[in-house]
This record gives structure tokens, sequence and C-alpha cells, in this order.
């Protein structure tokens, strides 16, 4: 199977959450209001494998196991553009994108033969898939692979990190379990969304104070964006939690 792909550079994949590197996360803390983003995928599921490698795994009551992604995500409601998307649709930090945008259309979460699924352009979206666009994808493998290669490094390198914090949330916050099982029961799959300065107090990061001062401005931005859609109170319970988080660290 071969499969092309060519990015038109409509801007319609520029909007809702994007998932980040935790570097990435740290590196725009000053630009994207952050949450940490557990989405579980039950055992047989193709993706286990590779979630329970880049994630972590929960041992449930009924002996089963869930695998778990978890994610620093710029939490951002689906209808809101990203805050570097321009009045051209284009990106305005284009040559200083998260690794998440440079991979795009690819996904390093997911196991590379699956990759071909993410070829198919959502409804709305001007992707080229046409016999004129370059060859991307071929006998599973994908074939420009560079920027694949470095954002599953960086996933990779962050293991560690990752995992403390799952230890970290699963001790302190025993109905996180519980969220996660019922989530996952759910036909379309589901998240749960944990604060990003639990994060930083879970690995101790030295420079939390810096990320919370700077995390603080445009937290207090979308709660103003969101304060009147009702149809986005969880965002907006979330900017508001994640502000006064915030605030106590940047003291």
């Amino acid at each position: 199977m071969t499969q092309r792909f060519h990015c038109t550079a409509c801007g319609k994949c520029c909007y809702g959450q994007l998932p980040l590197t935790v570097n990435d996360a740290f590196k725009y803390a000053d630009r994207f209001p952050l949450a940490m983003v557990w989405t579980p995928v039950r055992q047989g599921g193709k993706d286990f494998a590779m979630v329970s490698r880049l994630g972590a795994t929960i041992k449930l009551t009924n002996k089963k196991e869930l695998a778990v992604l978890i994610v620093p995500t710029a939490y951002i409601p689906p209808t809101f553009p990203c805050p570097a998307l321009a009045p051209d649709n284009l990106c305005g930090i284009h040559g200083d994108k998260p690794s998440r945008c440079r991979t795009m259309p690819f996904y390093p979460y997911r196991d590379e033969q699956f990759q071909a699924e993410l070829l198919t352009p959502q409804p709305g979206w001007a992707c080229d898939t046409s016999e004129s666009a370059p060859l991307v994808f071929a006998d599973k493998k994908i074939v420009f692979r560079e920027d694949f290669d470095v954002e599953r490094q960086e996933l990779e390198e962050q293991i560690p990190q990752i995992r403390r914090y799952a230890d970290y949330m699963l001790k302190y916050t025993p109905q996180l379990v519980d969220n996660l099982a019922k989530v996952s029961l759910k036909p379309k799959g589901g998240q749960v969304v944990t604060s990003l300065s639990s994060f930083l107090t879970a690995i101790r990061h030295p420079n939390a104070q810096q990320i919370a001062q700077q995390q603080l401005p445009v937290l207090n931005g979308y709660l103003e964006k969101t304060a009147s859609e009702s149809s986005l109170v969880e965002y907006h319970r979330h900017y508001l939690a994640g502000a006064k988080e915030m605030q106590y660290l940047a003291r």
C-alpha cells in the first residue's frame, strides 16, 4: 500500500487541542493554556502496546490493565484556533513550531504500521491526497521520517517523567483510576484532564515558578474567552482551577 499527501496550508487542523512533548510544553508555556490529558486504551486495542510503552499501565480490580497515554497538551476548545494561527491561516511561528506540528499528519504515539489511517483528511480539510501529491507512506513505512523520528525520540526520553507523574497522581488521587476506567468504556473513548501544576510538583521541576508565571496570563486570557460560552464550561472550569494553582506556584 502506498499513500500520498501534501499540506495545502488550509489551517483546518490548527484548531482545538494540541498534544505536546514535555519539552515543547515548557518551551511554549507563555503561548498555550496547558493541561495534562490522560487517554486510556483497553487491552486488546491495537494501540495498547505503544501506549504502554510511551505512557503508563494501570491495574484494574478485575485483573485487567489499562494503558494510559499522559500528554502535556495545549488545552484549547475545538472551535478555537491555535493562538499562533495568523489571519491568513498560516502558522505565525512556522520556523519554530512544536514537534507535533512538524510531524503532522503522522502521529508517533501510534505504531508506524498504523500511520496510513491518519492520511485521510477529516471533513472540511483541504489536504491534497491526489496522485500528484508526494509519496509519504509505502510498505507500512513513513517515507520522509525525520520529523517523526525526532518527535518519537522526545517521547521516549520523557517516559521517566511521565511515569513518575503517573505514580504521584495514582498515589494522591485514588479516584483517578475509576475515572479512567469509566472513560475507557465509552464507545469512542475519552480523556481525563489534570493540571500542569500537578505535573510540575510531581517531577519537582526546578523552574516551576517561572513556568507558572508564564502560564498565568495565558490561562487568564482563556478564562475571559470562555466566560460567556455555556458549551465551554468544562474548559472554563479547567482554566479557573489552573489559574489558581499557577498563581500559588508563581509566588
